[in-house]
């Protein structure tokens, strides 16, 4: 996809804060299960947004960029209030959202809305494109139906949905991806934002259209003086869409800065992970792929330490190793060599793997019945002798057998605050 237009390279953003999240962190509890419920047991909590700083200024596009399970969704939403905050603040020209009584935030969201990722799901069905683009103006009092007829049809031109004659009536069925977009971009903007927070906002497209639809918020950006947070894992569009870009990983922004310099010296080793998965039209041009391995981890219990350090290719001692990444380390071994001999006499002589579980800095193992320390040991040294270059052993402090037991120490974590 192709960078900006030459016209938009050059253009300077207000330096006026038009939204300041400080110290953002939106937890959900698990539920758990009755019995834990009942006796009021921790069932734990997923850190969703966990300590998030950004500012945005009046008419920039800001990029949110992450896989799945980052976060982003999440944060998009704690800006209109669907997401409760757990601490920090949301100042939208003064006002803090994180604050407001659900009655407080339906006078906010005249100025901050959302364009959501699929626009099947965002039209009700049994609304005509007039009933839906005008739903917001019914909401928030206008009851003259002249007025709002008015409105939609001005709404509906301004997204290039014209002769607007033709698409008042229809439902969504009869739209195709595109037009449905439009119509919900449409809804948007009717109550004149200031804000828009786009979700995703062509995911769910045909390739073909894609680019219009950006070049449509782009134009809207221009002439209805709205500043965007987008939200996608695609780096691609981010690039040809956004004035700055900040990358999100389980809960937390990483590296932030302006587009350019984001893609021409990437910082965070996550960073340049992403980058690198993006495919280049170029049969005869080679890429380096040193991608993630893994997935992100479960949020509700994240790695100690740097939450990206198990699947860092740049990842040192102080990084976060912990138990649960030898049981990592031990299950893939397995899994990979399943079938070959002596991996099953290697699994029965480290017996049960569920002790590693718990994240803990230090581990003491119980040899099985018939077993010593000193045979898991000699098992430990050897997996380590023949993968040198893994790098959970540089956060290995100390693995020795003493008194009947295997102990196994790491180096402490350190936990980088980033921004």
């Amino acid at each position: 996809m192709p960078t900006k237009p030459d016209h938009q390279i050059d253009r300077v953003t207000s330096s006026e804060t038009v939204v300041d999240i400080r110290d953002l962190s939106v937890h959900f509890d698990l539920q758990g299960s009755s019995i834990a419920r009942l006796f009021g047991r921790d069932t734990g909590t997923v850190k969703a947004v966990d300590g998030v700083n950004l500012t945005m200024h009046k008419g920039e596009v800001v990029g949110l960029v992450g896989e799945s399970g980052s976060g982003k969704s999440t944060l998009g939403r704690a800006l209109l209030g669907l997401a409760p905050a757990t601490h920090g603040s949301i100042v939208f020209e003064g006002t803090d959202i994180a604050s407001l009584s659900r009655r407080q935030l339906r006078k906010i969201r005249q100025d901050v809305q959302m364009v959501f990722q699929d626009p099947n799901a965002a039209l009700n069905p049994a609304m005509t494109v007039e009933q839906a683009v005008g739903d917001p103006l019914r909401v928030h009092g206008v009851k003259s139906a002249a007025e709002r007829r008015k409105r939609v049809v001005e709404a509906l031109e301004t997204v290039g949905l014209s002769p607007v004659e033709l698409f008042l009536t229809k439902y969504p069925r009869d739209l195709s991806g595109g037009q449905k977009q439009r119509v919900v971009i449409a809804r948007a903007i009717i109550m004149g934002p200031k804000v828009l927070v786009a979700d995703e906002p062509i995911s769910m497209l045909d390739m073909s259209v894609r680019a219009k639809i950006l070049e449509l918020m782009l134009e809207l950006k221009e002439e209805l003086g709205l500043t965007y947070l987008y939200i996608t894992h695609d780096l691609a569009t981010a690039k040809f869409f956004c004035d700055r870009i900040a990358i999100m990983y389980l809960g937390r922004i990483v590296e932030i800065g302006d587009a350019a310099s984001i893609y021409a010296d990437p910082k965070h080793p996550y960073t340049r992970a992403l980058l690198q998965a993006i495919p280049v039209p170029d049969p005869e041009r080679t890429v380096p792929r040193d991608l993630p391995r893994g997935e992100v981890p479960d949020a509700s219990s994240p790695p100690l330490g740097c939450s990206f350090h198990p699947r860092c290719p740049l990842a040192f001692e102080p990084c976060g190793w912990e138990s649960r990444d030898l049981r990592e380390l031990l299950e893939s071994r397995w899994t990979l060599r399943a079938g070959e001999p002596g991996v099953d006499e290697e699994a029965a002589l480290l017996g049960d793997l569920d002790a590693l579980a718990t994240p803990r800095t230090s581990v003491r193992l119980d040899p099985p019945r018939g077993r010593s320390a000193d045979d898991m040991l000699a098992l430990l040294e050897r997996i380590r002798s023949e993968t040198p270059d893994e790098r959970f052993w540089r956060g290995v402090r100390r693995l020795e057998a003493v008194g009947g037991r295997l102990e196994l120490e790491f180096h402490e974590p350190l936990d980088p605050k980033l921004l």
